[in-house]
């Protein structure tokens, strides 16, 4: 449980290690100053990659994300005999397949401290049998765990109204990653490129007397992200502006890959996205492309059907745009601080976006064209949404709530 040093062990583990690179990197060496910190999951790339960047040592225990009886089984037994072998101080998972078999093995193998983190639940969208095996699981997870942490109160409401009675903590303001807001930021070397995926995008103006107003999707190009709905929306707002001739030319620019295995758009909509020249689908962009994308556009819209405290609002809050956000775990503790409702849709105005129901086009449609016909509301928007992401979701601010948090359990 303790090295030669003195330092407690402390194992982070996620299903995929895309999931390790996604949230720890940069934290888990952070850790290693005070603690011996070993990061595990299923084989691949990232994997190597948290290794190198973060400096601390790896395991690689092959996981399913997707319920498969024989191979979590298997992969159960492994983490049992990891944790044997490792006699960590602390196991602490994320994710939900990772979560489940972590705690498990970890309360076999009487680990001290067993900590999840719900960065989403999966079952409040189900249906059925699956909808209880799910909650079965999150149950089994639970009862397993000496720790648990809600990723926003969403999230902390469902687990206790269903899943467990146990005490649980939100960290913060509930988001486990943070912004760095010196990387996500307007430099001139990203006005630069910015400039230069408007040209790509089509998102200059032709002549003197067209705007053009553009919205961004950042997430995986699935259903429930709520992208069928956006696009039948988006088609509307286009036929609309082409009707009343204002002169003013909109785009939708998706960022993100097509899962087709999971849960795939209809064929209707990726026929849209294909045939229509205003929407911009680039696939996935990292780095400072994916920066430069969030600076050329005017506003982030995100109609996800289900979230635990989706980081995407947050990036785009960063970047200084307002958000269009469904009325969801996590987006609404992110798009906050409403000041006006309207009685007809349910939508509400806020400091830095707007809130409106799930899977209701109508809404979106007048939230999209809300934030174009109305400058005051969108400049207000705008002028806020960095400073409320600041307030609340600035990496040091988070990582310090989580440090905290293992000096008290630990």
């Amino acid at each position: 449980m303790q090295n030669y040093d003195g330092r407690k062990k402390i194992i982070r583990a996620t299903t995929v290690p895309m999931s390790l690179t996604s949230f720890c990197t940069g934290l888990l060496k952070e850790l290693s100053e005070k603690y011996e910190v070993v990061a595990l999951s299923s084989p691949g790339k990232e994997l190597q990659q948290i290794h190198e960047s973060d400096g601390v040592r790896v395991i690689a225990v092959p996981m399913e994300r997707h319920i498969s009886l024989l191979k979590d089984i298997m992969a159960l037994l492994k983490l049992i005999k990891v944790f044997h072998t490792e006699k960590p101080y602390m196991v602490h998972s994320m994710t939900p397949k990772a979560g489940l078999l972590c705690m498990i093995a970890s309360w076999i193998t009487r680990v001290p401290r067993r900590v999840h983190t719900f960065t989403g639940l999966v079952w409040p969208t189900a249906v059925g049998n699956k909808r209880r095996v799910l909650m079965l699981m999150d149950k089994i997870l639970c009862a397993c765990a000496t720790h648990i942490i809600p990723e926003g109160e969403g999230v902390k409401s469902d687990l206790q109204n269903y899943i467990t009675n146990k005490p649980m903590r939100i960290l913060g303001y509930g988001n486990i990653k943070g912004v760095d807001l010196n990387y996500w930021n307007i430099t001139e070397e990203i006005k630069e490129k910015a400039n230069i995926l408007k040209k790509r995008f089509g998102l200059i103006p032709l002549n003197d007397e067209e705007k053009v107003f553009s919205f961004l999707f950042v997430g995986r190009i699935v259903g429930d992200k709520g992208i069928n709905e956006l696009v039948d929306a988006f088609l509307k707002l286009k036929d609309y502006y082409n009707s009343c001739k204002r002169g003013i030319g909109i785009r939708l620019v998706l960022v993100g890959k097509y899962e087709e295995e999971l849960d795939p758009v209809s064929p209707l909509t990726k026929k849209r996205i294909d045939n229509n020249s205003s929407i911009i689908s680039v696939g996935t962009l990292q780095g400072d492309d994916l920066i430069a994308c969030y600076a050329c556009n005017n506003c982030f819209v995100f109609p996800s059907y289900r979230e635990g405290f989706p980081n995407t609002p947050i990036e785009a809050g960063a970047m200084g745009l307002p958000s269009i956000v469904t009325d969801i775990n996590g987006s609404r503790e992110i798009v906050c601080d409403e000041y006006f409702i309207f009685d007809k849709e349910n939508i509400k105005l806020c400091q830095n976006g707007i809130v409106i129901p799930t899977k209701n086009v109508e809404a979106l449609y007048i939230a999209m064209r809300r934030m174009i016909d109305d400058d005051a509301m969108y400049n207000k928007m705008a002028q806020n949404a960095r400073r409320m992401i600041a307030s609340r979701f600035e990496q040091s601010f988070v990582r310090k709530c989580l440090f905290d948090y293992y000096d008290q359990i630990i």
